[in-house]
């Protein structure tokens, strides 16, 4: 029954990580590495400032990230992911626009 069990399991992911490979499969792992590398990032950013901090990389990251997830989403055709994902890039563009504007104040003020 274990040797059964391991024989499924083996198969499931040399199906889902093995056989499904191609192109699309590869965006889908650069887009979920960029979108992990935001939180890398906003962690490494408070640790350093003893603080929660949000910078720029936070929302670069963002929007690269959930553009390329949408992108695949799409592809993919899951309404699901299309929906949080097109309404999350929208909002990183948004904070975008703040962080620039911000920059921009910060550097005029020097």
């Amino acid at each position: 029954m274990l040797v059964e069990l391991a024989h499924q399991v083996g198969d499931y992911l040399h199906d889902v990580f093995v056989a499904q490979l191609d192109g699309w499969v590869i965006l889908g792992f650069v887009a979920q590495f960029m979108f992990t590398m935001r939180f890398v990032v906003q962690w490494i950013a408070s640790e350093k400032a003893q603080r929660s901090v949000i910078p720029f990389a936070f929302w670069t990251f963002s929007l690269g990230g959930g553009t390329l997830l949408l992108i695949y989403a799409l592809y993919r055709r899951d309404p699901v992911f299309i929906a949080g994902q097109a309404l999350s890039t929208f909002i990183y563009i948004r904070n975008l626009q703040f962080a620039l504007r911000e920059r921009r104040a910060a550097r005029a003020v020097t």
